[in-house]
This record gives C-alpha cells, structure tokens and sequence, in this order.
C-alpha cells in the first residue's frame, strides 16, 4: 500500500487530540486479565501498513522495541443502551490494549523526545443496516401484492390463433404499487450507503464486494457466499476497536500526519459484551499490529481464560442460626 488516509472523523479527532498531548504516557500497570471467549465468535481483523515502514528485529527474533502514547480518538455511539461498553472509559480501553501491543514489543514513551507513535484508538458500536425484508418499506409493498390478482397464464394457442378478449392481458399497474416500490428502492439505496460506511470503518472494504455494484453483481460469480456473509456481517450491529499509528516527531515537530500503520477489529454486537470480549479482540488482532493483513481476515475468536491457581480455604462462615 502507498499511502493511508485517516477518514474525516478520525483527523478531526487526531487534531483535536494532537495539541494537547505532547509527551504524555499513560500508566498501564493494571492490565486486566483475557475472559473466556464465546465459541465460534467470529473476529474480523483488517490492518494495512505503509509501504517505507519496516520494523527491525534482534538477534533473538523478536522486534526491535518501538515507543508509543496513546491518543483518545473516542467512542462511536450504538443504537441503544448498552453498559458493557458505555461504563468503559479511555483508559480502560488502553488499559488492555497496552498488553498485546507489549507483547509485539510496542512499549509505552515517557520521552516525547523518543517517542515513536501517536497511536489513536477508537472504539464502539456500529449500527447495522438488517435486511431488506424486514423493512417497513418492503413489508408494505409485499402487502400489495397479496391485495393484486395473480395475472392469467401465457396463451398455449399456436401462432396465428385468435385469443380471447382478456386472455393474456396483464393486471393493471396502481400507483400504490408504483409508489411501495419506490420507496423499497430508496431503502435499497440507504441500506447500501450505510453498508458502505460501516465496511470502510470495520475493514470491509477491502475486497470491494459491499456497496458497489460490483457487490451487487457478484451473485454471478463463486464468490458470492462469501459476499453474502460479508454483508451480512456488516449489517448486524458489531463492537469494533480502531487503532491509527502516527509518526510522533513528524507530527510533533512539523505538524504533519503520517498514518505509519492502523488495524481495524470486530466482533457481533449480538450475544456478546464488549468488556469481556474486548481483551481476546486484541490479542488476536495484535498478530497484525504494524502489519498488513492483505485484506480481511475473518477467524474464531480463540477460547482464552484466567487461571485462578490452587484453591485453599481460608475460613469457614459460622451458621448464622
């Protein structure tokens, strides 16, 4: 990839963010602990990296260490109330984000002279679009035609045989039903438009199949399960993290962005809560942190847990009778 471009949101929030936190570090000591993950809960991971950026490695194998801080991008607000992420504030998300970026040798700056990244983390719930049929819309439309008589069938007489008066004649077309389907083609169009929005903000995107016509076609070609399940994912509400690595000193000294490297995760919003999940995102997502994942990547959420120990009796509670 030659170049990464922050979305319009996402630089107003880097310049808001940008001028007030120079050489700020954040103490990331209490990193909780990776939950259980549900079984068969798909993570989608996308991240890109610029082409000039490299990360050496030491004799051991492992990268060369690269300091950051943390920027506050924000929340994106869901459709409804939901405290497994709204009781979340920014520095619980870094918090336990902080940890899978240690482990691929990112470590927390205090020097803003040393600094390396601004990485600016944002977080929250897509609102999905659902399907057509379950629309206003078109259950209106599907209501008129039970109300219209199912048209007469093809004349069987050879070429050149006289017809009937009223054989074959089509039922009459109503404004009504011009009317529901006009606006079952603008749901179309906006459900399109979100879709597109929410692929480029979750990673969707990258194979281009959501919200182009190119999507839209690709019923004719064997990619169209998997089209399929892309929309669909898309449509469902979904947690998501984005995290968008800056060039520190140059935005620093020069008050230029340079979007080194971002990584885009998610989870379904459904049956799942973003504060027990949030910790599994992210250690699997951080396999492609400063990495390109040459598209989306879409896996199981691996099956973590918190080993408690031995466990031993400390006391016994008198019966109260």
């Amino acid at each position: 990839m030659n170049s990464l471009q922050p979305t319009t949101y996402f630089a107003r929030r880097l310049r808001q963010t940008a001028g007030r936190l120079l050489g700020t570090a954040l103490s990331l000591l209490a990193l909780p602990a990776a939950l259980r993950a549900e079984d068969n809960v798909i993570t989608a991971v996308a991240a890109h990296a610029s082409d000039d950026y490299v990360r050496p490695r030491q004799a051991d194998g492992k990268f060369e260490p690269e300091s950051y801080t943390f920027g506050e991008g924000g929340i994106w607000s869901g459709a409804q109330t939901d405290a497994s992420i709204d009781k979340l504030k920014f520095i619980d998300i870094a918090r336990t984000i902080a940890l899978p970026l240690a482990d691929q040798n990112y470590l927390p700056g205090r020097d803003p002279n040393q600094i390396k990244f601004l990485i600016m983390v944002y977080w929250g719930t897509t609102i999905g679009a659902g399907s057509a049929s379950s629309s206003v819309a078109y259950q209106n439309f599907q209501a008129t035609q039970h109300a219209v008589p199912p048209p007469p069938p093809p004349p069987t007489g050879k070429p050149g045989t006289a017809i009937a008066p009223g054989v074959g004649d089509s039922p009459p077309d109503t404004g009504e039903t011009d009317a529901m389907l006009t606006m079952v083609s603008m749901e179309n169009r906006n459900r399109d438009q979100n879709d597109a929005k929410n692929a480029a903000l979750l990673g969707y995107d990258s194979e281009g199949v959501i919200g182009t016509d190119y999507g839209r076609n690709i019923a004719r070609t064997g990619l169209a399960r998997r089209a399929q399940d892309l929309v669909e994912e898309v449509e469902e509400n979904r947690y998501f993290v984005v995290l968008m690595a800056y060039d520190f000193q140059l935005l620093r000294k020069e008050k230029k962005h340079k979007l080194v490297w971002e990584t885009r995760f998610s989870i379904r919003q459904r049956g799942n809560d973003f504060d027990k999940q949030l910790a599994a995102m992210a250690q699997y997502a951080s396999r492609y942190f400063g990495r390109d994942s040459h598209g989306l990547v879409r896996k199981p959420l691996p099956e973590t847990s918190i080993n408690l120990g031995e466990l031993k009796i400390i006391g016994v509670e008198p019966d109260k009778k």
